[in-house]
């Protein structure tokens, strides 16, 4: 989102003061707002990701091969990877880079519209981080990230607001119904500790010991959001549930409907490995351990059983097939993984703008100097590299062709229509399906038991956070497709999804 004045640099932006007592907020989506993320810096960003994974301890990570292909993703704009650069350079895993690095990264988030980057500027004026400590101006910037859409500055805002009383020292307010709208939100874009806050709200305040005026509709409910809140990776929601069903502190103030010593020591064993791994997510848990009055199904105390099951799952993906572009060599040539996709993004300049594929083209020229700019195929080049020059071959001079436009393309998968949910290696259990997908739409019941991927086309503005493996469910025959307005708490029609069958092992 641009800013008001060009020559402001975004950290220094004019915002509106944090309004704790606003009357009410409406829901934004993340996902609307980002720009669209290109294939080949996702492939780079989850390889960085996935050798930052805990099973490598810290002293042996690559930092040079992570920092590396996270650069390569943000040259691209991945603005995950953008914001993931930012936090390593601050860490100092690349001796050269440092704090005013990082806040330059982020600002180039916030010119590209970016919720998070706002989210994260206003951490930094907390902090100090690069910029001068500044708890106002922290809190307007995460203000207008979570007006924006981003989940992290809702939880926490909504965090600060689920007071019965306004605090003296400014770090609590009353404004209830506003948390309970913010964490909703947040909630619904699948942000696990936001499920956290929302159950408590849902509860109501905790009576007196001994007592208790929640309804048992409104104890369920919150019984629900902290066990969705276990799929989404919330370590402190399976710990809650570990309490509420192993151990409660106080059996006349308990949401679980009895205690079951067995459900709570499956999900301590979830919460002891989001400890471990805080990037792990159980959108199966159904599967394993499903809430009350469900059966509990057996299990064989394995606790590597228990995870896996729990997993989300993807297709294990074959060999790509060559396409003419992975053929070619030199700046022209892209991996058999991807194809290219138009952008619309147009320069004249003789550099180019940013780093990606960029292709000659020149409407105003005669036929002859179309179709020879129309044979050469995008090629590859670094922010701020020159871009070729090419000359007319029918001039004895060999005149340079002038009023050449060059057109950026992002890539996509190859196989972007079918149903393979990403995820950073080892963060999702990979399956063979040896009949083809089966696939349902919404409002129907489940036909087969097992786990089931929602879809909506990879155009959709909720894709991103509908086509992922954290999404995926575990339904036993007869039961019915979540609906996504109710269950998710996002405005989407279930005729706009697809479901499809992705693995029956029980």
């Amino acid at each position: 989102m641009p800013n008001d004045t060009p020559n402001v640099l975004p950290r220094n932006q004019s915002l509106p003061l944090f309004n704790p007592h606003m009357s009410s907020f409406a829901c934004e989506v993340e996902a609307t707002k980002t720009p669209a993320i290109d294939a080949q810096a996702e492939a780079w960003f989850l390889e960085a990701r996935a050798l930052e994974r805990p099973e490598t301890v810290e002293e042996d990570r690559d930092y040079k091969a992570i920092v590396q292909l996270t650069l390569r993703a943000a040259e691209r704009k991945h603005w995950k990877a953008m914001l993931n650069l930012a936090s390593l350079y601050i860490e100092g895993r690349d001796p050269l880079k440092g704090p005013e690095d990082a806040v330059r990264l982020v600002e180039e988030g916030m010119r590209l519209g970016v919720p998070a980057a706002y989210d994260r500027m206003g951490t930094f004026f907390m902090n100090g981080t690069g910029v001068k400590s500044d708890a106002t101006r922290a809190f307007a910037f995460w203000q207008k990230a979570a007006q924006m859409g981003n989940p992290q500055a809702m939880t926490f805002l909504g965090d600060k607001l689920d007071a019965a009383t306004d605090s003296g020292d400014g770090s609590h307010w009353a404004n209830v119904p506003v948390a309970k709208q913010m964490l909703e939100c947040a909630f619904g874009q699948g942000y696990g500790p936001a499920a956290y806050q929302l159950s408590f709200l849902v509860a109501g305040n905790r009576p007196p010991s001994g007592s208790t005026d929640r309804t048992r509709e409104e104890s369920t409910r919150a019984l629900r959001i902290l066990h969705e809140g276990v799929k989404f990776g919330c370590e402190e929601c399976a710990n809650a549930l570990q309490i509420e069903f192993g151990h409660p502190f106080n059996l006349a103030d308990m949401l679980a409907p009895q205690i079951d010593k067995a459900r709570g020591k499956r999900y301590g064993l979830l919460g002891d490995a989001l400890a471990f791994d805080p990037n792990l997510r159980f959108p199966n848990i159904d599967q394993i351990l499903p809430l009350p009055p469900a059966t509990l199904p057996s299990w064989n105390g394995d606790r590597d059983t228990l995870l896996n099951a729990a997993m989300g799952v993807r297709l294990k993906p074959g060999p790509p097939k060559p396409t003419a572009a992975s053929l070619r060599t030199d700046r022209h040539h892209l991996d058999a993984a991807f194809l290219f996709r138009h952008t619309g993004d147009k320069t004249e300049n003789e550099r180019a703008p940013r780093a990606g594929f960029w292709q000659p083209t020149s409407h105003q020229q005669p036929e002859r100097i179309r179709s020879q700019l129309a044979k050469i195929p995008p090629g590859l080049y670094s922010a701020e590299e020159r871009f070729e020059h090419f000359f007319d071959p029918t001039e004895d001079t060999r005149s340079p062709i002038f009023g050449v436009v060059w057109e950026r393309w992002d890539t996509q998968w190859h196989n972007d229509e079918s149903i393979d949910p990403r995820a950073v290696s080892g963060l999702a259990r990979e399956v063979q399906l040896d009949v083809p997908i089966m696939a349902c739409s919404g409002g129907r019941v489940c036909p087969i038991s097992g786990v089931w991927q929602p879809w909506v086309h990879p155009t959709h503005p909720l894709s991103t956070i509908v086509n992922q493996h954290w999404r995926q469910v575990w339904l036993n025959k007869g039961q019915p497709f979540p609906k996504p307005d109710h269950d998710w708490l996002l405005a989407l029609l279930e005729q706009e999804v697809t479901w499809h069958l992705m693995d029956t092992s029980a």
